[in-house]
């Protein structure tokens, strides 16, 4: 089955429009139209199949988040860009919680980012609901990761740091789903939620073949905007914004794949290098931003 939205996912509004018509270019190369809010400016997938229907849509060797995968030459780069993006990751809760504490990632993937929190002390849980990237997370480092079942019944108010890297777009239950987040957060604690950005300038270049609308694993794309509404929705405060700089080299690389069949070294380059010119700026127009979000 499918999804059809008659009003905005976030914030409720009637006037929502379709707009872009992208491809699934990872797994069923099937197109799906991509709708925009006029109140909030949120853009979503709609028509995207259900929960129940949407486990095919992630079978795919490429889809790096569940293999740890070092295929292909742009996840050869991703996976060294990794290690990097690991430590400022972890600094970045460290300077916004403490020095240890209690950790919950949610959508964990294969359990790199919570191994290295494991490494500065923390005290680390993680949900994931593929089975292969649990079985992986087991493998590498000793993590038993969580079924997404688990997430309703973990202690209230348990956790200092909850993280959700490139995670909040693909939930169905979203508005539950934020609910469930404030209540297992403690009261000086923070949530940190990493998102596409379809305001950002590579976003623009790339239009329907933007690799970061990932349709139709993506519901929901968001800009600073409409993020926000969707955090005052549920009691929730913006403390910070951050821009994720190596998402434009990324995404560019995988876009330009897309767009001409092949990828173009050159052109994703300057395309992703334009793209954070602007964001060094106007931290609203990166391709990827974390929001450091509290409770109010």
């Amino acid at each position: 089955m499918t999804i059809h939205y008659s009003s905005c996912p976030v914030c409720g509004g009637a006037q929502i429009n379709p707009l872009l018509t992208v491809r699934d270019h990872s797994v069923s190369k099937e197109d799906f139209v991509i709708w925009q809010c006029a109140t909030c400016t949120l853009r979503f997938t709609q028509d995207a199949p259900d929960e129940e229907s949407m486990n095919s849509y992630y079978k795919s060797e490429e889809y790096i988040s569940h293999s740890n995968t070092s295929k292909g030459l742009v996840n050869k780069l991703y996976q060294t860009v990794r290690s990097y993006t690991l430590k400022q990751k972890a600094d970045l809760i460290i300077a916004h919680t403490k020095i240890r504490g209690n950790i919950l990632d949610v959508g964990a993937g294969t359990g790199a980012f919570l191994q290295a929190m494991k490494d500065k002390n923390w005290n680390a849980a993680g949900i994931e609901p593929d089975y292969g990237a649990r079985e992986v997370a087991k493998k590498l480092y000793n993590i038993r990761l969580l079924e997404t079942e688990q997430f309703q019944k973990l202690p209230q108010q348990h956790f200092d740091a909850i993280t959700l890297w490139h995670v909040l777009e693909h939930v169905h239950e979203l508005h539950p789903y934020m609910e469930q987040l404030k209540n297992l957060l403690s009261s000086s604690g923070r949530i940190f939620i990493a998102v596409p950005n379809y305001s950002s300038v590579d976003a623009g270049i790339y239009r329907n073949n933007w690799a970061a609308y990932d349709v139709p694993r993506h519901l929901y794309h968001f800009t600073p905007q409409a993020m926000e509404t969707l955090l005052q929705k549920h009691g929730l405060k913006l403390i910070e914004k951050k821009p994720m700089w190596f998402d434009a080299f990324y995404i560019s690389l995988l876009s330009s794949k897309y767009k001409n069949g092949g990828t173009n070294w050159l052109g994703s380059g300057l395309a992703a290098l334009r793209s954070n010119i602007k964001a060094f700026a106007d931290k609203d127009a990166c391709s990827s931003l974390i929001y450091v979000v509290g409770k109010n």
